[in-house]
């Protein structure tokens, strides 16, 4: 991190501004050489604000407010200026292009949080939670990125590692200096219960993250069913607008077309898919196969039958594979005579909904169940610190495992030197969540996911 980088951090385009970002020891003489003002920026105090112009020789590029952010206090803890240039994207790329011939190098994705990261500003998950602000569609995304962001939910994997390593230590002591009388003997007695706690702790920070997840991606909702049962009228009303194409022709959704909406704050990732039923039409069975895949990956299924048909065979075999998974029924057209007997049909009735879309009927109780399902309710109106990413909530889950073999082994009086060991490998782990301990492929790998000048 001796190099400078440079990047431009806001979107290009024709906008009423762009922000280019600049970092590294030689932060402030590099842009000096290419502005024109009354400031010299390598004497002027830090966290300030300086007009001036951009220029190359004689020539004036552009009109600019210049921030300069001396080390240590900026994000990356490193000399930074931020250039403010107006929002064309010609101006913007000639700045750009004046910094990068005048010693600059062109940063990497993510690296300017990645150098926040190596330089101590932040933690890794602080850092991850960097780029789920930045996508960030619904308020409650944006409070989980936040918790993360101020340090909440990297307080809970301190404690946990703070625990463990006051375990280690007393352990170290009384294996090293068994002469202390002040010091407590850590016996099997003892340590099962400081183990078992920091067990459940574990548990249920894992079990709160699933609340994390569903904050962070969103519920994938595929909504499934035989053609010409009301899947696209469902996901048009849902959406509140034509989204999908609607028509008495069985079989007019070939793929699948998706939607967003927010519910209690919570994304709802809707996915209208074929009809699946048996065809020879090359196309529509592409999209009949990749329905059955919608159903397989998707977090609910919205399972759309027909009041006005009977129940055909491929149906039934379709509800076997829909029970299997967070689903709720649909009973769609209940304005049309019934014909669908269902009372032999194994059926939770606390996911049954009778609903006539296309006279807007069901819909206000379609979501009400869906909130109810997911407790939406108790999610929208908790503070969100939870973990929400995959690597951490694996890095968690792996620990369990192992603190639970812990457990077993000191119920089984194992050598306390023994299982010190064990404990200190959990406690290494905890450390690879917040970055304590890391591995460089990690952050190449992770840090490449962000856009350009973040």
């Amino acid at each position: 991190m001796e190099d400078t980088i440079c990047a431009i951090s806001t979107s290009l385009g024709i906008s009423a501004i762009s922000i280019i970002r600049v970092s590294g020891p030689e932060s402030l003489s590099i842009v000096n050489k290419i502005f024109s003002s009354k400031s010299d920026l390598t004497k002027v105090p830090s966290h300030t604000i300086h007009y001036g112009h951009i220029v190359s020789g004689s020539h004036q590029i552009d009109e600019v407010l210049v921030t300069v952010m001396k080390s240590p206090k900026s994000f990356t803890t490193e000399d930074t200026v931020e250039i403010n240039c107006h929002g064309g994207i010609a101006s913007t790329n000639k700045v750009l292009e004046l910094l990068l011939s005048n010693g600059c190098r062109l940063a990497e994705p993510g690296e300017f949080t990645k150098r926040a990261f190596l330089n101590g500003r932040i933690d890794l998950l602080e850092a991850e939670a960097v780029m789920d602000m930045i996508n960030a569609k619904t308020n409650s995304q944006r409070e989980l990125a936040m918790n993360q962001i101020n340090g909440r939910v990297s307080d809970l994997i301190n404690s946990l590692r703070s625990e463990l390593v006051d375990i280690i230590a007393n352990i170290n002591v009384n294996i090293d200096y068994p002469e202390y009388d002040d010091v407590d003997i850590i016996t099997n007695d003892i340590l099962l219960p400081k183990i078992t706690s920091t067990k459940q702790k574990i548990t249920k920070i894992l079990k709160e993250s699933q609340n994390g997840q569903i904050i962070k991606e969103g519920i994938k909702t595929a909504i499934i069913g035989r053609p010409n049962v009301g899947k696209s009228s469902l996901l048009n009303a849902l959406l509140d607008e034509e989204k999908a194409i609607v028509t008495d022709i069985a079989g007019t959704t070939r793929d699948i077309v998706e939607g967003e909406i927010s519910l209690n704050g919570i994304l709802l990732k809707i996915i209208d898919t074929a009809g699946i039923r048996t065809t020879d039409d090359l196309v529509e069975s592409l999209g009949v196969q990749k329905s059955k895949q919608m159903l397989a990956s998707s977090d609910l299924v919205l399972y759309i039958l027909n009041n006005n048909e009977e129940l055909s065979t491929e149906e039934q075999e379709l509800l076997k594979q829909v029970l299997q998974k967070n689903y709720l029924i649909i009973i769609n057209k209940c304005d049309l005579p019934t014909k669908l007997d269902i009372t032999n049909l194994s059926i939770d009735p606390k996911r049954l909904i009778k609903m006539s879309i296309t006279n807007n009927q069901g819909i206000e109780e379609l979501k009400t169940k869906i909130i109810e399902l997911f407790n939406l309710g108790d999610i929208e109106s908790s503070d969100p610190t939870y973990l929400s990413n995959a690597r951490s909530i694996g890095i968690l889950e792996k620990c369990l495992t192992k603190i639970s073999e812990v457990e077993e082994s000191v119920s089984q009086n194992l050598p306390i030197d023994m299982l010190e060991m064990d404990i200190k490998s959990i406690w290494e782990e905890l450390g690879k969540i917040n970055g304590t301990t890391y591995e460089e492929e990690l952050l190449d790998e992770m840090f490449s996911r962000f856009c350009l000048g973040k």
